[in-house]
């Protein structure tokens, strides 16, 4: 009996450390924490089973961010318990706003990936599922600081609150450190005379750059001098870089896709391949049999030549993608590009082209003049 009691104590010893840092170990769902604390509860979701699913751990933050939060966090960062790119959900309606500013450089410098969520309770809700988040004041700035952020779902609710004068200038410059957009935040952010808090819709998140749901802003390079224009696309989103780049000569334009998945991935998407194909809209061109996608560097490529007499409809299409089928149609590998942004950069690309080797255009059968 002394032993038992013995080792009992032991482990009493063992584990108070973790219960007073506010940190909760995989597993360990008696240390459930109450929302309204006033201290950050940390938990941590790294089974095989989430890992295996979402692709990396997911750590829930709930409570309020207190001062000491961010040197707790960086403790498990460093120790390994938090891996670079974790999911990170917040659920959290108060706080130090020079913490939360503290977290979100954290989240950013390890490419973390910030989302508005609550653990799924061990025993089942009478309407399932997790109970709604809440993330408002400086929890905001906190998943502002995620690398990608993902918008509101559900009965989530996110809500900005005006800062004071005194905090303004660092706010300022932790915002553009982010690449958050000012006036795009200003837009959304109560001043003195309004309400407190003002509540936002996922919409108003995503049209303002608040939430860009797992996908950073389409950029674009261009070289637009003869003989050769050139016009490159990239993006990067969770999955990787994918860039898709345009050469004019004469009567096509050559596109390349590369899907930078690494070179051990991109031979394995080869060996399994059963055609190629750009797709338009949503609707498949330029489809090649197995063997056309070559596996180059690190990168997946698809190659196809576009005639130049169809270049206008990269001009009014909405999206172009380029993807390698596998075994079955329930599995492909590639990216698609929304063109919206990437306008003006296509048309100044269209009009460098038809000066360095203009071609006959379908609808009047002359040349443009």
């Amino acid at each position: 009996m002394r032993k038992l009691m013995g080792r009992r104590a032991t482990c009493i010893r063992l584990i108070r450390p973790w219960l007073a840092a506010g940190i909760a170990l995989s597993g360990m769902h008696a240390l459930a924490a109450n929302p309204m604390s006033q201290s950050l509860d940390i938990r941590i979701n790294d089974d095989r089973m989430t890992v295996s699913f979402a692709g990396a751990p997911q750590v829930y933050l709930q409570g309020a961010i207190d001062a000491e939060a961010p040197k707790r966090f960086g403790a498990l960062l460093k120790s390994g318990r938090i891996p670079p790119g974790a999911d990170v959900y917040l659920n959290v309606s108060q706080g130090d706003l020079t913490a939360a500013l503290a977290l979100g450089r954290l989240f950013r410098a390890n490419g973390m990936t910030t989302h508005f969520g609550t653990q799924r309770p061990r025993k089942r809700r009478a309407g399932g599922g997790s109970p709604p988040a809440i993330c408002t004041g400086p929890c905001v700035y906190a998943y502002l600081g995620g690398l990608f952020r993902w918008a509101p779902t559900g009965a989530d609710r996110v809500g900005m609150s005006d800062i004071a004068a005194v905090d303004k200038p660092a706010v300022d410059a932790y915002l553009k450190s982010m690449g958050i957009d000012l006036d795009g935040l200003t837009a959304v952010t109560p001043q003195a005379a309004s309400p407190a808090t003002r509540w936002l819709s996922a919409n108003q998140m995503l049209e303002h750059g608040l939430a860009n749901n797992g996908r950073l802003p389409l950029l674009t390079k261009s070289w637009l001098l003869p003989p050769e224009p050139r016009l490159e696309l990239q993006q990067q989103d969770r999955k990787g870089k994918h860039r898709l780049a345009l050469a004019c000569q004469p009567g096509r334009v050559l596109l390349t896709a590369y899907e930078d998945v690494g070179i051990t991935r991109a031979r394995q998407i080869v060996a399994n391949e059963t055609r190629s194909y750009l797709e338009v809209d949503g609707k498949q061109v330029l489809v090649e049999p197995r063997g056309a996608a070559k596996a180059e560097g690190d990168a997946l490529v698809i190659t196809r030549n576009w005639p130049s007499a169809d270049l206008s409809r990269l001009l009014s299409s909405r999206a172009v993608g380029a993807w390698v089928g596998g075994r079955s149609e329930a599995f492909r590998y590639g990216f698609s590009f929304t063109l919206y942004p990437a306008r003006d950069a296509i048309s100044a690309f269209y009009e460098a082209c038809w000066r360095a080797a203009p071609w006959t255009l379908k609808t009047t059968g002359s040349h443009r003049s």
